[in-house]
């Protein structure tokens, strides 16, 4: 046991988040989700998205330096379309890295996006379209007195 860290980061999402360097993204999906098995995954079935992004986002930075961070599907075709995941979502990236916000894109530039991320994270979200991939940003350095 660990003491600050959320239960719901195993071990192997704990090594994969602290070996994922500047700018890597990390793709956590739904149930649904296609997942290449070669490609580096960790199963967290049961757990929904949302819980696995709250406890991801309590150690990993979001990237504040590009136009986005975190990247989500466009619903149905319908970019104007949100759905009660997509809410969601902002509002945990929103609480700890406000102003920054959740882009909507095509499902296959999110799925290419997706297989392209230093590691999937499975979840057992059995919302439609509950995935969200967040790029990695810098720790700053501490003030120096």
């Amino acid at each position: 046991m660990l003491l600050n860290i959320d239960p719901l980061l195993s071990p192997d999402l704990l090594h994969a988040l602290r070996s994922m360097g500047h700018r890597q993204d990390i793709a956590i999906v739904d149930a649904n989700f296609p997942a290449d098995p070669a490609s580096r995954v960790i199963r967290l079935d049961g757990i929904s998205a949302t819980d696995v992004l709250k406890a991801v986002l309590s150690v990993l930075p979001i990237e504040l330096e590009e136009p986005a961070g975190a990247w989500r599907m466009i619903a149905d075709g319908q970019p104007d379309k949100i759905l009660p995941i997509f809410s969601d979502f902002e509002q945990i990236v929103e609480q700890v890295a406000p102003g920054r916000g959740v882009e909507a894109i095509d499902p296959s530039d999110f799925k290419r996006q997706a297989t392209a991320a230093y590691v999937t994270v499975i979840t057992g979200e059995r919302r439609l379209y509950g995935g969200i991939i967040v790029r990695k940003g810098v720790v700053p350095p501490a003030a120096t007195a």
